[in-house]
């Protein structure tokens, strides 16, 4: 393991542990993993006894199905208030990155007043924010980003433009597209903890720099304001998926 490899594990696990301090520093010892099918005020009914006696201290809801079955976005303050108003939510993951900035309309603000953390999941925006996708990449039939609009042929295109002023701003830092982008991220709130996947042992290396990468005010401005320029096409999800999310 390289130093730097070292010193970002260190710094996410030091985030990780400010993310549990944060939601009232009572991590969950017995998660309890509610039915999609089921409204929180349901399960939480049947739960009271074990909640009761301290075996169970936080709770998984599947915002989504709620969210669908009651009409709400699964991200309305109203549902996030709603949800920690029945059992006390430690953490929300969702979506949340350069491409992707929805959240800090509401979302961010409601969590950081409940001191609930945020695990934004695609903080690479699918992969795209890279660096190694173009326009001539290709992807086995199986991959969701097929049915992913923002990476069809014309919109991946038009998107490339995007990844193209993260680049020039990660040469100027002597990073990566994928550093810079978890980097500022990281740089939102100290409890914000993003979780990018990967498969390669090499692209692990590349993302945990980018905890030992610090972004100055400048930097976050520069971005902001770089990024604000650039127009990306193309939905987040296919329709389908889009209804889901009160699209």
């Amino acid at each position: 393991m390289t130093a730097e490899s070292a010193a970002g594990i260190g710094l996410l696990a030091r985030s990780a542990t400010t993310l549990a301090r944060f939601a009232n520093d009572r991590p969950a010892r017995t998660p309890y993993l509610v039915d999609a099918g089921r409204r929180p005020e349901m399960t939480e009914a049947t739960n009271t006894k074990p909640a009761g006696t301290s075996k169970v201290e936080s709770t998984s809801y599947d915002a989504r199905a709620w969210a669908a079955t009651s009409a709400t976005s699964p991200l309305a303050p109203a549902t996030i208030r709603r949800a920690h108003a029945v059992q006390r939510v430690t953490a929300l993951q969702s979506e949340y990155s350069l491409w992707w900035r929805e959240p800090e309309a509401e979302v961010i603000p409601t969590l950081e007043e409940l001191g609930i953390g945020f695990v934004p999941f695609s903080p690479l925006g699918k992969g795209l924010l890279t660096g190694a996708i173009d326009e001539k990449t290709t992807s086995d039939k199986t991959d969701f980003r097929n049915v992913v609009p923002r990476f069809a042929p014309e919109a991946r295109k038009a998107n490339l433009a995007f990844v193209e002023m993260l680049r020039r701003i990660a040469e100027a830092k002597g990073a990566t597209p994928a550093q810079i982008a978890l980097a500022w991220l990281l740089a939102q709130k100290p409890w914000i903890v993003p979780i990018p996947g990967t498969t390669k042992l090499h692209r692990l290396g590349e993302n945990l720099g980018a905890a030992g990468l610090t972004l100055s005010p400048e930097d976050l401005r520069e971005i902001d304001e770089v990024s604000a320029k650039v127009t990306l096409h193309g939905a987040r999800y296919p329709e389908h998926l889009q209804k889901l999310v009160g699209r």
